[in-house]
């Protein structure tokens, strides 16, 4: 069995007797010791006995007063967003419900941070004991934005941060960022596709984030990133679903679709109320899948167990921001007794 994402505290929670992942002490404190929250060495008395009290009980509630001891207005702000969230976590059954809970509204808005670290370490549960390496490099999608390349009709997409990285010359030291700020032409950003043959050396470099997949149809990665959202929506819904990739949507009569993001939705809106769509919108279409459902009974009575269509796209610079969350917020459920 392989390990990996060792850093996504996935591994200072437990699983309650449903499998679902439950909130530790230990998790909470993890929190307390991002680089946003810690004290500094100009931090006062107020915001370190704030930090130390928590430390010791991470589950107490920070009373009006003792958030304003804290001297320091941006230290403050930073708490009362922490502590915001963490009652969330505290409040919640399961990282899971907090995670639905987070779109059902009510409640201070999440930062976009939690949103994601939530996403990666539900999903890093989910995959646990998982074989095939291209399922965690798929599942990256839920998490980190993608750069992604189109060049000859081939879907690469690369991890954000890395690529910025390597553009901006941090990716070789000061050096780099001295070639960069002289404005002398740096090399093309070159990284490893990760694909069937080489798939074990992602167990190595799982967090570097440095590997391409591609995601055209038939390529191993698109089929891994099937069996992802298969699994994520099994686990938070109990719902069978069989998802496979497809090279256009034929049927012309379409009862339901989900955008696996913002650009993909409003352009299936666009394509289901007829209308047209801009050559040049409905190329940054990226990929597309048919969801079927396992037992028909599941879904809405008035679809008929009719097929829902997916598509994954990337905006107009070529970024893909994954809403793993459409997947469990707009399924076409039949209600539950």
């Amino acid at each position: 069995m392989q390990d990996f994402w060792r850093n996504s505290g996935f591994h200072l929670l437990e699983r309650d007797a449903e499998g679902r992942l439950s909130v530790t002490d230990d998790f909470l404190r993890a929190y307390l010791l991002r680089p946003e929250i810690r004290p500094v060495e100009e931090s006062g008395p107020g915001e370190i006995a704030l930090h130390q009290a928590l430390l010791e009980d991470p589950r107490q509630d920070v009373s009006a007063p003792l958030l304003e001891s804290v001297e320091d207005a941006d230290a403050r702000d930073n708490y009362g967003i922490l502590l915001a969230f963490l009652g969330r976590l505290k409040r919640a059954a399961s990282l899971e419900s907090c995670y639905l809970g987070i779109f059902s509204g009510g409640g201070a808005a999440v930062p976009p941070l939690f949103v994601d670290q939530l996403a990666q370490i539900i999903v890093r549960g989910i995959l646990e004991g998982c074989e095939d390496a291209l399922e965690p490099r798929a599942a990256e999608l839920f998490f980190r934005e993608q750069k992604a390349s189109t060049d000859d009709g081939t879907v690469m997409l690369a991890d954000l941060e890395t690529v910025e990285m390597h553009v901006s010359g941090g990716a070789f030291g000061s050096l780099g960022r001295l070639i960069v700020e002289s404005q002398a032409p740096l090399a093309a950003v070159n990284l490893d596709v990760l694909d069937t043959e080489n798939a074990h050396v992602y167990w190595m470099r799982d967090q570097r984030h440095d590997l391409v997949i591609s995601l055209n149809f038939g390529r191993a990665a698109n089929q891994a990133l099937c069996r992802v959202m298969e699994k994520w929506i099994l686990h938070f819904l109990g719902v069978a679903v069989g998802i496979r990739p497809l090279r256009a949507i034929e049927d012309r009569a379409w009862a339901w679709h989900i955008g696996l993001d913002a650009e993909s939705t409003a352009i299936l809106n666009d394509l289901w109320r007829g209308e047209e769509v801009e050559s040049g919108t409905f190329r940054r279409v990226l990929a597309l899948f048919r969801l079927d459902f396992e037992d028909s009974a599941a879904t809405r009575a008035d679809l008929g167990g009719k097929p829902v269509y997916l598509a994954l796209s990337m905006n107009e610079n070529g970024v893909v921001r994954m809403k793993p969350q459409n997947l469990l917020l707009n399924l076409p459920l039949a209600p539950r007794t």
